[in-house]
């Protein structure tokens, strides 16, 4: 039975590093495969098949979700859905929509599409049917080193598109029971202080929940309290079994039985799943528990290592796309990490035994998931809490053991008539408000230990399993010596210095433009990327990316105003206030980027070409053009210029214009790349940023078509996400994060070629 568990784990892992999915022939060949070696006794060759069949199915997996985007994206389409977001009251969010029917033919498995609702007055509720007509394009997420991939996370849950709703007509009215149940509990709700994160306790839904809130959970290490996670629903498992035990005590001794406890916990821990809206992690943590639950019915004695391997397995046959869900990978290396930290580092006997040596207790457990799980936040996260070990000793117990069964008591009560626990239900809600604002108290203090770690902490991540393993199986007089061996081998890992001179990263920001130029971890940033409400691309991208490759920004360069370009700069100068700043407006105690202006970089030569002199309001035309070379290499950073002051640059700079690499001006646009500018620099290579699905249709087919005709090799970040230019000695390469940094089958650019058309 372990071995089996171990290979089909071994057998779907692969799909997380898949370049390409295999084709259904090459599947059905494997097949075949597993066919023969079944057909032999022998353990080992079963086993081998039982890990190409886990392969397979896991690929077949990833096939039909392809194969779901393919069919569903394009034109117009009539659908039948169900609506799966809770309405929570707030507006302009948001919501998906599961697709049962489409052009009457019934869609399975059932895909989530994701879509604003423009439908004036009426409310979607959760567990409504419409018959919509609506058009789907595949979901395509902005693509950074150290970003979040929004491709990943939506073929984790199976929502693997995004839509257009044109128009709607409604087939069933009535909301789910889910939606009536919470509507009915928060109309009920007293005003309380913590009520958005109460309602993220009780059902899972986070939507009421502001950024700087969040921001604080985040930050401190205890985010994980607000999800419906393995401890809530255990919680809420042992909570059903405290009810059985006090029922027992009014049972005729022939009734009672060990098995009514555990059945009454699973129905709590199934109603309370249910109340989660059965989403993935929830979903998730219920199985695993049902399966420990039904192995203490039957009374089957396990190892803790076999029970993980099982609960493994289980989750990933019956989804195999839990394997690129962050939250999956969370939670089974949690319960992994606290089963090695139990075997490998117990706690003496004497703390074991006596109530007072509580608190000694929950240290030791909470140290061993703090250490142990340092690669995993670290590679995930990409910063870690320093303090999130002092901030969980005092939040968790207060929340689990307070705050939570506050809340479920208060969903258990509302099974009853309204008119008969209203008072006592208004007690336990500011009970459990006034026991959260005491948990959110003590962790406040902690929100400034937040620090930002790179790639170059992934290994010294590791220590921590590798101390505790030499300590335990290393001589006594080797264990110190060989851990000091590795301490300074991450020391060598963490300075490492690059194998490039120098390098260029053009961002995927979107419609905009950021480019970072580095060397020896310092760094110049040409523009910032766009900014929206609540957000911007240097939050969301450029930060993420800066702090993964561990560089110090000290220069910020703004081409002109458009807010596509500046509208990180207030971020970033917050977070970078040493980090000195040039542009070509008019602006008080900034560093001019006029022509003429001439400065050395880390060894490399900035010139400014454009424009003559600074403006009040810099606008595309007024673009601050700078040619950068280190002697043999060089690259052209244009910003908007246009056609006029292409021509400009022509007459006064024709001799300093060509260029090794050519930033496209304007995104593209068929107001720019004018044929004699693109002769005057000739390039080898042409990098342009610009947004899948953008508005203005950019880049635009002519200037595509203009390039290649003229055998300049074309790059755009809307086709490989980041680019990345890497400068050697005497060559140079560039790579593009979709085909070469990360290659991913989950990473391709879905869809046909005409999308921006």
């Amino acid at each position: 039975m372990d071995e089996v568990a171990v290979a089909i784990i071994t057998g779907m892992v692969p799909l997380i590093f898949l370049a390409i999915i295999p084709t259904a022939a090459q599947l059905f060949s494997l097949f075949l495969i597993v066919c023969l070696l079944f057909v032999s006794e022998r353990k080992l060759f079963r086993l081998i098949a039982i890990t190409l069949l886990s392969f397979c199915w896991a690929a077949y997996q990833g096939q039909i979700q392809l194969q779901q985007i393919s069919s569903l994206q394009g034109v117009k389409r009539e659908v039948i859905t169900e609506v799966q977001t809770v309405n929570l009251g707030t507006k302009g969010a948001s919501v998906f929509f599961k697709i049962e029917r489409e052009d009457g033919k019934r869609v399975f498995p059932p895909v989530l599409f994701r879509a604003k609702w423009e439908g004036g007055r009426v409310t979607l509720l959760a567990g409504q049917r419409w018959k919509m007509l609506v058009s789907l394009r595949p979901v395509h997420s902005l693509l950074n080193e150290g970003g979040f991939d929004a491709q990943r996370w939506a073929l984790s849950q199976h929502a693997p598109l995004t839509g257009t709703i044109y128009s709607g007509e409604p087939l069933d009215t009535e909301a789910g029971w889910r939606q009536q149940f919470i509507q009915r509990v928060m109309q009920k709700m007293p005003e309380l202080t913590n009520a958005p994160v109460l309602i993220a306790l009780a059902f899972g839904e986070k939507g009421l929940i502001q950024k700087p809130e969040m921001l604080v959970l985040q930050r401190t290490g205890i985010a994980h309290l607000v999800a419906i996670s393995g401890l809530h629903i255990g919680i809420a498992a042992l909570f059903g079994g405290w009810l059985a035990r006090i029922c027992q005590w009014f049972m005729p001794v022939r009734l009672i039985d060990y098995r009514f406890p555990l059945v009454i916990s699973e129905i709590f821990l199934l109603i309370y799943t249910w109340l989660a809206g059965c989403n993935a992690p929830a979903l998730r943590t219920a199985m695993a528990f049902s399966l420990w639950i039904l192995l203490r019915y039957f009374r089957v004695r396990c190892h803790p290592w076999q029970v993980w391997l099982w609960g493994v397995a289980l989750l990933l046959i019956t989804d195999p796309m839990n394997l690129l869900s962050d939250s999956f990978w969370l939670s089974c290396f949690a319960v992994a990490s606290l089963v090695f930290w139990y075997q490998w580092m117990p706690l003496p006997a004497k703390f074991q035994k006596h109530w007072y040596w509580c608190v000694i207790r929950w240290g030791h457990l909470q140290a061993g998931v703090t250490l142990l799980l340092l690669p995993l936040q670290t590679s995930i996260f990409h910063g870690i809490n320093v303090a999130s070990f002092l901030a969980n000793m005092w939040a968790v117990p207060v929340v689990s053991l307070l705050t939570v069964p506050c809340v479920l008591v208060v969903l258990l009560l509302n099974i009853f008539p309204a008119g008969l626990l209203t008072e006592v239900q208004t007690l336990l809600w500011q009970g459990a408000d006034y026991t959260l604002s005491l948990a959110m108290w003590g962790v406040r203090p902690f929100t400034g230990s937040w620090f930002a770690l790179g790639e170059n902490c992934l290994f010294i991540s590791l220590l921590g399993w590798l101390a505790i393993i030499f300590c335990r199986i290393g001589h006594v007089k080797q264990w110190f010596s060989i851990l000091v061996s590795f301490c300074m081998l991450s020391v060598v890992w963490y300075a490492r210095i690059p194998a490039e001179r120098w390098r260029v990263d053009m961002l995927d920001v979107g419609h905009g433009l950021s480019v970072l130029i580095s060397r020896n971890g310092k760094g110049i940033l040409y523009d910032t990327g766009n900014k929206w409400e609540g957000g911007s691309a240097a939050e969301q991208n450029i930060l993420p990316f800066l702090n993964w490759r561990n560089i110090e920004l000290e220069q910020i360069i703004i081409s002109h105003n458009d807010m596509d370009h500046r509208g990180g700069l207030p971020f970033l100068q917050s977070r970078y206030p040493q980090a000195s700043l040039r542009e070509s407006s008019m602006s008080e105690g900034h560093l001019a980027c006029v022509a003429g202006e001439h400065w050395q970089w880390q060894g490399l030569n900035f010139n400014v070409l454009w424009p003559e002199a600074k403006v009040a309001d810099a606008r595309n035309d007024d673009s601050c053009v700078i040619r950068i070379d280190d002697g043999s290499f060089s690259f052209l950073l244009t910003g908007d210029i246009e056609a006029g002051t292409e021509k400009a640059l022509i007459r006064k700079w024709r001799g300093e214009l060509h260029s090794t690499v050519l930033q496209v001006p304007h995104h593209g646009s068929n107001t720019s790349s004018s044929p004699p500018f693109l002769r005057a620099v000739s390039p080898e290579l042409a990098l342009a940023s610009a947004a899948r699905f953008n508005k203005w249709h950019l880049p635009a087919h002519k200037v595509v078509s203009r390039y290649n005709k003229a055998r300049y090799d074309w790059h755009s970040t809307s086709d490989s996400g980041q680019l990345s230019l890497f400068i050697y000695g005497d060559y140079w390469t560039i790579k593009g994060l979709r085909e070469q940094l990360n290659p991913r089958w989950y990473h391709r650019r879905f869809g046909v070629s005409v999308d921006n058309e």
